[in-house]
């Protein structure tokens, strides 16, 4: 996997995970804590989360083929939808149903094993916070200087750190929820707490979902370069002296290293062939040192005919009747 496909980040939180996972287990085992089995389950679906994405960045790197010309980078996409599934189905709707359960058939918390749920959700927040970390750092290699979080997770053409990062961030969110709620219950004796600490873990993880499903699902329609790539691919095809005019140009992200850049340039009307040939080669090296994930170009070389540019509006050449 690439390098911004946070394979660090990715191998950090599958670590954390599975270990948090079989304490989490083993706390509602002994304790009878809904809000230790929903985060158990939370943990579990956040370990299979972080496979599939290890696993679609394998898929991934296979040489393109007769079937699919453009390669299989958008596998990684496939893979990162299928997460944001799985985190809504078996993390956050089954934490509803766990804490409704709960709610309609309360049971307090082993008086011998009480303070177990505890112990383990603080070394949880710990380890979480280092998978975190491991995420943020993998994250600032690829992240724009001055961009917010939030574009960060909106904007990113690599699925698989926005996924790890808004897991991680809402691990240490259902875990405060569940270190609320058990230490509530601890306190008042009251199991409701327990409960509601565990419906406050599924509505969150099936938010997360929601945003994750949404921000996926528009890579899988297909998104275009960023506007600053944007903006430097046009810089690069105008710079120089060969095109007259960029007629119309449009991009698509193949993968999340591989940008597919098709435009339409304007030569000179009397230029010969073999001169057009160089000059598309002169500005197809001058894209590519701009954007280096632009590695699939196609330019076609055509005459600039003023006329085919859009009409302007009415108002430019009609008098008003208040002139």
């Amino acid at each position: 996997m690439s390098a911004s496909g946070g394979g660090k980040a990715i191998l950090a939180a599958f670590l954390a995970n599975m270990g948090i996972a079989l304490a989490k287990f083993v706390a509602w085992f002994l304790s009878g804590s809904a809000s230790m089995l929903a985060e158990a389950i939370h943990s579990v679906a956040d370990s299979c989360n972080q496979l599939l994405l290890m696993l679609g960045g394998r898929r991934a790197k296979k040489a393109a083929d007769r079937e699919h010309p453009f390669g299989y980078g958008r596998e990684r996409y496939v893979y990162a939808f299928v997460v944001s599934i799985i985190l809504f189905s078996v993390g956050g709707l089954f934490a509803i149903y766990e804490g409704v359960e709960k709610i309609t058939h309360p049971h307090a918390l082993d008086e011998k094993w009480w303070w177990l749920p505890i112990v383990v959700l603080l070394i949880s927040i710990v380890l979480e916070g280092f998978s975190l970390r491991t995420a943020v750092r993998e994250s600032n290699h690829v992240r724009a200087k001055g961009q917010s979080w939030v574009s960060f997770v909106r904007r990113a053409k690599a699925p698989e750190l926005p996924v790890v990062l808004l897991e991680d961030v809402g691990a240490l969110t259902g875990l405060c929820f569940a270190l609320l709620g058990v230490g509530l219950t601890v306190i008042t004796g009251n199991s409701l707490f327990d409960a509601l600490g565990t419906l406050m873990i599924g509505t969150l993880l099936i938010l997360i979902a929601i945003v994750l499903g949404v921000e996926t699902k528009s890579l899988l329609v297909g998104e275009g370069a960023t506007d600053a790539d944007y903006d430097r691919i046009v810089t690069a095809i105008e710079s120089g002296p060969e095109v007259e005019k960029l007629i119309h140009i449009k991009t698509l992200y193949l993968g999340p290293d591989e940008l597919l850049v098709a435009a339409k340039l304007g030569f000179a009307s009397d230029a010969p062939l073999a001169h057009v040939a160089a000059d598309i080669d002169k500005v197809e090296a001058r894209v590519r040192e701009a954007v280096p994930a632009a590695r699939v170009i196609y330019f076609e070389p055509d005459i600039y005919r003023p006329g085919d540019d859009p009409a302007p509006p009415t108002s430019e050449f009609v008098i008003t009747s208040s002139n």
